[in-house]
């Protein structure tokens, strides 16, 4: 038997079960389960690092709705903040790469 002990999407274990192979999980109170959320965002972002696959980009955005949701925002707040943050200051779309900067006096 392999030890996991992380975060899982809700449809793992049975797919596992059609498998023919047994696992075992528990239901985790939210306050428990956002702390292996959040070790699970480093482990999609460590993948994501490795492959630089799509997928795993998808496999954190999963995971960083589900934070946001158990944090009480919901999915469309999230995308509320990132859009208001995007007007104030700008998006990523221009690729720039800031050198240096003075320090503010």
């Amino acid at each position: 038997m392999t030890t996991y002990n992380k975060a899982v999407r809700d449809r793992i274990p049975q797919i596992i079960r059609d498998a023919g192979r047994n696992c075992s999980t528990k239901i985790l109170p939210d306050q428990e389960f956002l702390i292996k959320l959040e070790e699970k965002l480093s482990e999609e972002l460590a993948e994501y690092m490795k492959d630089k696959s799509i997928e795993e980009l998808a496999d954190m955005l999963e995971v960083i709705y589900r934070i946001a949701e158990l944090r009480g925002t919901s999915m469309e707040r999230l995308n509320e903040i990132r859009q208001e943050k995007s007007e104030k200051c700008g998006s990523f779309k221009d690729n720039i790469f800031l050198a240096d900067a003075e320090k503010r006096v």
